[in-house]
């Protein structure tokens, strides 16, 4: 995107006893694809954190992609809140290189990946993501 918005970007993902750490952070490496990020990972969950719009490139064009994005649209406005915007996506889409929104925590069994995007400029980052 030309002129882009400053960005924070966080990806989190739980990480439960039942689960291998490296598979969940499999899954979040393939919602960000190959952008520059800094892995957190800890006994709570992964955190992957990026300034780099571009982390969210594969988001975008998986919405376009897949013709979802008037629905991803009234979704993702439905989650911000002031500079912030959530989307939860499922987890086991997101193993498999599959970006899918969910609309509350329980649609992904292990839980979600919290997707977290804050921005001076919030509207212009949504539009970039899901408008025509």
């Amino acid at each position: 995107m030309e002129d882009s918005p400053a960005v924070v970007i966080v990806l989190h993902a739980a990480v439960s006893p039942s689960e291998d750490p490296a598979k969940v952070l499999a899954a979040a490496r393939n919602v960000l694809g190959e952008c520059a990020y800094n892995v957190e990972e800890g006994e709570e969950g992964v955190t992957l954190r990026s300034s780099d719009l571009n982390c969210l490139r594969k988001v975008h064009d998986q919405l376009r992609d897949r013709h979802v994005r008037a629905a991803a649209n009234r979704l993702i406005l439905r989650m911000r809140d002031g500079r912030r915007v959530t989307i939860l996506l499922n987890r086991q889409a997101a193993t498999a290189g599959v970006v899918a929104l969910c609309t509350s925590a329980t649609e992904s069994p292990l839980g979600p990946l919290v997707l977290e995007i804050e921005s001076d400029n919030p509207e212009r980052v949504i539009d970039w993501l899901t408008v025509y």
